[in-house]
Protein backbone atom coordinates (compact mmCIF):
# COMPACT_ATOMS: atom_id res chain seq x y z
CA UNK A 1 0.00 0.00 0.00
CA UNK A 2 2.79 2.37 0.94
CA UNK A 3 4.54 1.74 -2.37
CA UNK A 4 1.34 2.52 -4.30
CA UNK A 5 0.98 5.80 -2.44
CA UNK A 6 4.62 6.67 -3.16
CA UNK A 7 4.18 5.93 -6.87
CA UNK A 8 1.01 8.03 -6.95
CA UNK A 9 2.82 10.90 -5.26
CA UNK A 10 5.66 10.63 -7.77
CA UNK A 11 3.30 11.00 -10.74
CA UNK A 12 1.49 13.86 -9.04
CA UNK A 13 4.79 15.64 -8.47
CA UNK A 14 5.85 14.93 -12.04
CA UNK A 15 2.61 16.25 -13.52
CA UNK A 16 2.56 19.44 -11.46
CA UNK A 17 6.30 19.90 -12.02
CA UNK A 18 5.80 19.63 -15.77
CA UNK A 19 3.05 22.25 -15.65
CA UNK A 20 5.33 24.52 -13.62
CA UNK A 21 8.14 24.19 -16.16
CA UNK A 22 5.78 24.99 -19.05
CA UNK A 23 4.43 28.04 -17.23
CA UNK A 24 7.96 29.17 -16.33
CA UNK A 25 9.11 28.88 -19.95
CA UNK A 26 6.14 30.92 -21.15
CA UNK A 27 6.49 33.63 -18.53
CA UNK A 28 10.24 34.01 -18.96
CA UNK A 29 10.02 33.90 -22.75
CA UNK A 30 7.62 36.83 -22.82
CA UNK A 31 9.64 38.71 -20.21
CA UNK A 32 8.86 42.35 -19.36
CA UNK A 33 5.68 43.05 -17.45
CA UNK A 34 4.58 39.39 -17.40
CA UNK A 35 7.77 38.20 -15.71
CA UNK A 36 7.61 41.11 -13.29
CA UNK A 37 3.98 40.37 -12.43
CA UNK A 38 4.67 36.64 -12.05
CA UNK A 39 7.60 37.20 -9.70
CA UNK A 40 5.57 39.76 -7.74
CA UNK A 41 2.79 37.20 -7.29
CA UNK A 42 5.26 34.50 -6.25
CA UNK A 43 6.93 36.90 -3.82
CA UNK A 44 3.68 37.93 -2.15
CA UNK A 45 2.57 34.30 -2.02
CA UNK A 46 5.90 33.21 -0.54
CA UNK A 47 5.80 36.02 2.02
CA UNK A 48 2.26 35.01 2.96
CA UNK A 49 3.34 31.40 3.51
CA UNK A 50 6.36 32.36 5.59
CA UNK A 51 4.43 34.92 7.65
CA UNK A 52 1.69 32.34 8.26
CA UNK A 53 4.25 30.21 10.09
CA UNK A 54 4.46 33.03 12.65
CA UNK A 55 0.79 34.00 12.57
CA UNK A 56 1.47 37.35 10.92
CA UNK A 57 -0.14 36.86 7.51
CA UNK A 58 -3.27 38.94 8.27
CA UNK A 59 -1.71 41.44 10.68
CA UNK A 60 -0.23 44.91 10.24
CA UNK A 61 3.34 43.67 9.80
CA UNK A 62 2.17 41.22 7.17
CA UNK A 63 0.36 43.90 5.17
CA UNK A 64 3.43 46.15 5.45
CA UNK A 65 5.45 43.33 3.89
CA UNK A 66 2.98 42.88 1.02
CA UNK A 67 2.74 46.62 0.30
CA UNK A 68 6.50 47.07 0.39
CA UNK A 69 6.88 44.12 -1.99
CA UNK A 70 4.52 45.77 -4.48
CA UNK A 71 6.36 49.08 -4.18
CA UNK A 72 9.73 47.39 -4.59
CA UNK A 73 8.69 45.59 -7.78
CA UNK A 74 7.26 48.83 -9.12
CA UNK A 75 10.65 50.46 -8.63
CA UNK A 76 12.36 47.60 -10.47
CA UNK A 77 9.87 47.60 -13.34
CA UNK A 78 10.16 51.35 -13.95
CA UNK A 79 13.97 51.13 -13.56
CA UNK A 80 14.14 53.55 -10.64
CA UNK A 81 16.93 51.60 -8.99
CA UNK A 82 18.14 54.66 -7.09
CA UNK A 83 15.12 54.17 -4.82
CA UNK A 84 15.94 50.57 -3.87
CA UNK A 85 18.06 51.40 -0.82
CA UNK A 86 15.59 54.02 0.50
CA UNK A 87 12.80 51.45 0.18
CA UNK A 88 14.77 48.84 2.12
CA UNK A 89 15.53 51.34 4.88
CA UNK A 90 11.92 52.54 4.92
CA UNK A 91 10.63 49.01 5.33
CA UNK A 92 12.82 48.45 8.36
CA UNK A 93 11.62 51.73 9.88
CA UNK A 94 7.98 50.84 9.18
CA UNK A 95 8.06 47.48 10.92
CA UNK A 96 10.01 49.01 13.81
CA UNK A 97 7.30 51.66 14.10
CA UNK A 98 4.55 49.01 14.08
CA UNK A 99 6.45 47.06 16.73
CA UNK A 100 6.79 50.10 18.98
CA UNK A 101 3.30 51.57 18.48
CA UNK A 102 1.61 48.20 19.03
CA UNK A 103 4.10 46.83 21.51
CA UNK A 104 1.53 44.81 23.47
CA UNK A 105 0.48 42.94 20.31
CA UNK A 106 3.91 41.99 18.97
CA UNK A 107 7.08 40.32 20.18
CA UNK A 108 10.54 41.08 18.88
CA UNK A 109 10.55 37.76 16.99
CA UNK A 110 7.45 38.95 15.05
CA UNK A 111 9.34 42.02 13.85
CA UNK A 112 12.31 39.86 12.85
CA UNK A 113 10.02 37.44 10.99
CA UNK A 114 8.45 40.30 9.02
CA UNK A 115 11.91 41.66 8.26
CA UNK A 116 13.07 38.22 7.12
CA UNK A 117 10.02 37.61 4.91
CA UNK A 118 10.65 40.65 2.71
CA UNK A 119 14.42 40.25 2.43
CA UNK A 120 14.44 36.46 2.18
CA UNK A 121 11.54 36.03 -0.25
CA UNK A 122 10.68 39.25 -2.12
CA UNK A 123 14.18 40.67 -2.45
CA UNK A 124 15.87 37.42 -3.48
CA UNK A 125 13.13 36.24 -5.87
CA UNK A 126 13.20 39.64 -7.59
CA UNK A 127 16.59 38.70 -9.02
CA UNK A 128 14.81 36.38 -11.45
CA UNK A 129 13.16 39.42 -13.02
CA UNK A 130 16.34 41.51 -12.76
CA UNK A 131 18.29 38.78 -14.54
CA UNK A 132 15.63 38.45 -17.23
CA UNK A 133 15.82 42.13 -18.19
CA UNK A 134 19.63 42.29 -18.38
CA UNK A 135 21.63 41.53 -21.52
CA UNK A 136 20.98 37.97 -22.76
CA UNK A 137 18.60 37.59 -19.82
CA UNK A 138 16.24 35.36 -21.78
CA UNK A 139 19.03 32.77 -21.82
CA UNK A 140 20.69 33.46 -18.48
CA UNK A 141 17.52 32.68 -16.50
CA UNK A 142 17.93 29.09 -17.65
CA UNK A 143 20.95 28.84 -15.34
CA UNK A 144 18.70 29.50 -12.35
CA UNK A 145 16.66 26.41 -13.18
CA UNK A 146 19.80 24.37 -13.86
CA UNK A 147 21.16 25.31 -10.42
CA UNK A 148 17.90 24.80 -8.55
CA UNK A 149 15.54 22.31 -10.19
CA UNK A 150 18.26 20.61 -12.25
CA UNK A 151 20.45 20.19 -9.19
CA UNK A 152 17.49 18.96 -7.14
CA UNK A 153 16.50 16.36 -9.75
CA UNK A 154 20.04 15.06 -10.26
CA UNK A 155 20.67 14.98 -6.52
CA UNK A 156 17.48 12.96 -6.05
CA UNK A 157 18.45 10.47 -8.78
CA UNK A 158 22.01 10.10 -7.49
CA UNK A 159 20.79 9.67 -3.93
CA UNK A 160 18.28 7.01 -4.93
CA UNK A 161 20.92 5.10 -6.88
CA UNK A 162 24.00 5.26 -4.64
CA UNK A 163 23.10 7.36 -1.61
CA UNK A 164 24.34 5.83 1.65
CA UNK A 165 25.56 8.64 3.89
CA UNK A 166 22.95 11.00 5.36
CA UNK A 167 23.72 14.65 4.70
CA UNK A 168 21.39 16.22 7.27
CA UNK A 169 19.44 13.53 9.17
CA UNK A 170 17.42 16.00 11.22
CA UNK A 171 16.52 18.61 8.59
CA UNK A 172 16.16 16.35 5.56
CA UNK A 173 16.50 12.62 6.32
CA UNK A 174 16.19 11.55 2.67
CA UNK A 175 19.10 13.66 1.39
CA UNK A 176 22.52 12.03 1.15
CA UNK A 177 26.09 13.23 0.74
CA UNK A 178 26.28 11.30 -2.52
CA UNK A 179 23.14 13.07 -3.72
CA UNK A 180 24.63 16.43 -2.76
CA UNK A 181 27.78 15.76 -4.78
CA UNK A 182 25.82 14.32 -7.69
CA UNK A 183 23.55 17.36 -7.81
CA UNK A 184 26.44 19.85 -7.79
CA UNK A 185 28.50 17.93 -10.36
CA UNK A 186 25.41 17.35 -12.50
CA UNK A 187 24.51 21.05 -12.39
CA UNK A 188 28.09 21.89 -13.41
CA UNK A 189 27.90 19.51 -16.38
CA UNK A 190 24.53 20.92 -17.45
CA UNK A 191 26.03 24.39 -17.13
CA UNK A 192 28.94 23.38 -19.36
CA UNK A 193 26.53 22.06 -22.00
CA UNK A 194 24.59 25.30 -21.72
CA UNK A 195 27.87 27.18 -22.22
CA UNK A 196 28.56 25.28 -25.45
CA UNK A 197 25.10 26.12 -26.78
CA UNK A 198 25.40 29.73 -25.66
CA UNK A 199 28.80 30.04 -27.31
CA UNK A 200 27.55 28.57 -30.59
CA UNK A 201 24.11 30.13 -30.91
CA UNK A 202 23.97 33.29 -28.77
CA UNK A 203 27.33 34.99 -28.35
CA UNK A 204 30.90 33.68 -28.65
CA UNK A 205 32.57 33.73 -25.23
CA UNK A 206 36.08 32.60 -24.43
CA UNK A 207 36.02 29.43 -22.29
CA UNK A 208 32.21 29.59 -22.17
CA UNK A 209 31.70 25.91 -21.16
CA UNK A 210 34.20 26.30 -18.33
CA UNK A 211 32.71 29.53 -16.99
CA UNK A 212 29.11 28.41 -17.24
CA UNK A 213 29.99 25.06 -15.69
CA UNK A 214 31.68 26.78 -12.73
CA UNK A 215 28.82 29.23 -12.29
CA UNK A 216 26.21 26.44 -12.42
CA UNK A 217 28.11 24.27 -9.92
CA UNK A 218 28.69 27.24 -7.62
CA UNK A 219 25.04 28.22 -7.88
CA UNK A 220 23.94 24.71 -6.95
CA UNK A 221 25.60 25.01 -3.53
CA UNK A 222 23.41 27.88 -2.24
CA UNK A 223 20.43 26.08 -3.80
CA UNK A 224 21.01 23.25 -1.32
CA UNK A 225 21.42 25.75 1.52
CA UNK A 226 18.16 27.43 0.50
CA UNK A 227 16.36 24.10 0.58
CA UNK A 228 17.72 23.23 4.02
CA UNK A 229 17.06 26.75 5.38
CA UNK A 230 13.40 26.50 4.43
CA UNK A 231 13.26 23.03 6.02
CA UNK A 232 14.90 24.34 9.19
CA UNK A 233 12.24 27.02 9.59
CA UNK A 234 9.52 24.38 9.19
CA UNK A 235 11.19 22.09 11.71
CA UNK A 236 11.55 24.87 14.28
CA UNK A 237 7.86 25.67 13.99
CA UNK A 238 6.44 22.14 13.56
CA UNK A 239 5.17 22.81 10.02
CA UNK A 240 5.05 20.02 7.43
CA UNK A 241 4.55 22.13 4.30
CA UNK A 242 4.32 25.87 3.72
CA UNK A 243 1.14 25.40 1.70
CA UNK A 244 -0.85 23.18 -0.68
CA UNK A 245 -0.84 25.38 -3.78
CA UNK A 246 1.27 22.99 -5.89
CA UNK A 247 0.06 19.35 -5.81
CA UNK A 248 2.78 16.97 -4.70
CA UNK A 249 5.17 19.81 -3.87
CA UNK A 250 3.45 21.92 -1.24
CA UNK A 251 3.52 25.69 -1.31
CA UNK A 252 5.57 28.32 -3.10
CA UNK A 253 8.26 28.19 -0.43
CA UNK A 254 8.45 24.40 -0.72
CA UNK A 255 9.06 24.51 -4.49
CA UNK A 256 11.01 27.75 -4.93
CA UNK A 257 13.16 27.65 -1.77
CA UNK A 258 16.34 26.75 -3.67
CA UNK A 259 15.68 29.35 -6.38
CA UNK A 260 15.51 32.06 -3.71
CA UNK A 261 19.18 31.53 -2.92
CA UNK A 262 20.32 30.83 -6.47
CA UNK A 263 18.84 33.79 -8.38
CA UNK A 264 21.07 36.48 -6.77
CA UNK A 265 24.18 34.34 -7.34
CA UNK A 266 23.48 33.93 -11.06
CA UNK A 267 22.60 37.63 -11.43
CA UNK A 268 25.88 38.84 -9.96
CA UNK A 269 27.89 36.16 -11.77
CA UNK A 270 26.39 37.38 -15.06
CA UNK A 271 27.12 40.98 -14.14
CA UNK A 272 30.64 40.73 -12.75
CA UNK A 273 32.10 37.54 -14.26
CA UNK A 274 30.46 37.48 -17.69
CA UNK A 275 30.20 41.28 -17.85
CA UNK A 276 26.56 41.33 -18.96
CA UNK A 277 24.46 44.34 -18.07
Amino acid sequence: MGQIVEIGMFWTRLASGTVLVILAIGVLYVGGWLTCLAMLALSIGGCFELLRVYGLQWRAMGFACYLMTILYYGVLYFEKTEFILPILVTYLLVILAIYVLQFSKYKDKDMMAAFLAFYYVSLCLSYVFRLRVMGHGEYMVILIFICSWGNDTLAYCTGRLIGKHKMSPVLSPKKSVEGLIGGIVGAGLLGAVFGILFNNYVQPLENAPLWFGIIAAAGAIPAVIGDLAASAIKRNNDVKDYGKLIPGHGGIMDRFDSMIFTAPIIFYAAQYILDFS
